[in-house]
């Protein structure tokens, strides 16, 4: 048997603070993360961002948050560009080596997918929720969802597979644990990439037409069927679709405890090259990490598997003030993250984290015989450097997927029966087969709802907070009223 083509993914997830990046310090650790365990540029690169901006900004949207983005597509292909050159040693294009192929928000939680080739991206589909106050999205968590092809050096279609990306950010404070499981909840049920409401609204017809039954069936078996059929579309269009492999990526904000550290608490080590025999090395305080217990009890992130966490906690930093120039010498730009090293200690009143984490679905059990019975190839799973605008450290996935096709991914009919056992002794079924929750038919519906105020809600905290807000907004009402009146006219 011929082995299966991989897709080189890369993937990143950061917490912005609502602040921009400085491209060019941010460029260079990406630069590094690309050279971990590989010499090539990633096919892919997806990148999840939190708090990428102000909440007026971000709930504002379109050219506000422009900005924003384009200092991450900028600091991708300064990275690959210096990359291609000095390790591949090819000559690309020095401003796009990648192509920003979509970037979505929904509130300040977004989502960027760059590709070196585009046109191998095929029926991009885009999806949101907002888990915030009242349904807003100051929480909440983005999705896209593709088919990727790979063509061989003749132009052939050599192997193509779908992939869901979900950006998150879960709700925040150590005692906010079952909020979060909430949070999770709601993407797992509500993140949907079509209207689940058409589906049961389809089902209930069909019910209604029962009596017109060419084939002799009983009511009861009609209705099964139909609940069958609508329950198998309505997984399909979850982010747990059977054909899709799964990636969950962004600050889940899980913590090590459900409690703020006491004055005298003792935190773990900053340096992972330290001794793990060391009593504070960061591996001892990973024990207690709430997404692991979590996820164990089936209670949140179901069905996914993480890399092992090699690094420390990457929540919250506090940084060292930015060293002030000698007498006389001038510091050229005027970005506060004009530095590649910064000084930082861990924040006294907040337990150091693995808030920033990125985790996916594994090969199922019904498909590792096609891959030669191996798992998703981790290349690397580390945590970038601090940057001066964030009290979040970046974290970084790089794995090779097989690119198994929709066919090889759907469970067979027998694989219901053997999670159903699974299930029956207290294993976690896959979810690939059983929905951890029942898919909110309302989500999509009642999301529209919300998005109409938010816009609304970003221009009122704009002008409350600057005078340029408020210039803004008079010129566009004026600019408004006169179109009225010369139409009226």
């Amino acid at each position: 048997m011929d082995p299966v083509p991989t897709l080189d993914v890369f993937i990143l997830t950061f917490n912005a603070a609502k602040r921009q990046i400085h491209a060019p310090v941010f460029a260079r650790h990406l630069y590094n993360a690309f050279g971990q365990n590989a010499s090539r540029l990633p096919e892919l690169v997806v990148i999840s961002l939190q708090e990428m901006a102000p909440s007026a900004q971000a709930f504002i949207g379109s050219y506000m948050l422009n900005p924003y983005f384009q200092r991450y597509e900028s600091a991708v292909n300064l990275a690959a560009a210096k990359f291609a050159a000095e390790v591949e040693r090819q000559n690309l294009p020095k401003d796009h080596p990648y192509t920003l192929v979509t970037m979505r928000n929904v509130g300040m939680t977004g989502i960027l997918l760059f590709a070196r080739d585009p046109d191998m991206v095929k029926h991009l589909r885009a999806t949101e929720i907002g888990f915030g106050a009242g349904g807003m999205a100051n929480k909440g968590a983005v999705g896209l969802r593709l088919q990727y092809n790979k063509r061989d050096a003749d132009g052939s279609l050599l192997a193509s597979t779908e992939l869901t990306f979900v950006s998150a950010h879960l709700a925040a404070m150590e005692w906010n644990l079952e909020k979060r499981n909430k949070n999770w909840e709601s993407i797992a049920s509500g993140l949907v990439f079509d209207d689940p409401k058409k589906y049961a609204e389809r089902q209930a017809k069909q019910f209604s037409h029962r009596d017109n039954n060419d084939n002799g069936e009983s009511e009861a078996q009609q209705a099964l069927l139909s609940q069958d059929r609508t329950e198998k579309s309505l997984h399909d269009i979850s982010i747990y679709k059977p054909s899709a492999h799964l990636f969950i990526a962004g600050d889940l904000n899980y913590r090590i405890s459900d409690s703020a550290p006491a004055l005298d608490s003792v935190f773990p080590d900053r340096n992972p090259d330290n001794a793990p025999e060391s009593p504070n090395h960061f591996s001892h305080f990973l024990a207690h990490d709430q997404l692991t217990a979590e996820k164990a009890a089936g209670r949140a992130l179901h069905g996914l598997s993480e890399a092992k966490i090699k690094f420390p906690p990457t929540y919250k930093l506090v940084l060292s003030p930015k060293p002030k120039p000698h007498a006389g010498i001038e510091i050229a730009g005027d970005e506060d993250d004009d530095m590649d090293e910064v000084e930082w200690s861990w924040a006294p009143h907040r337990w150091p984290s693995w808030c920033d984490r990125i985790l996916f679905q594994e090969i199922p059990w019904w498909a590792r015989e096609i891959v030669g019975n191996k798992s998703m190839d981790v290349l690397a799973y580390n945590a970038l450097p601090p940057v001066r605008s964030s009290d979040h450290k970046a974290v970084f996935l790089r794995v090779e997927v097989p690119m198994l096709e929709n066919n090889c991914l759907i469970p067979p009919n027998s694989a219901v029966e053997v999670e159903l056992r699974a299930k029956s002794v207290s294993s976690l079924p896959d979810p690939r087969v059983l929905l951890p929750f029942p898919i909110d038919v309302q989500s999509w519906e009642r999301r529209a709802q919300i998005r109409k105020w938010e816009s609304t809600i970003g221009w009122s905290m704009l002008i409350s907070q600057s005078k340029e807000g408020l210039v803004v907004f008079i010129t566009l009402l004026l600019v408004g009223l006169g179109t009225w009146w010369y139409r009226s006219r």
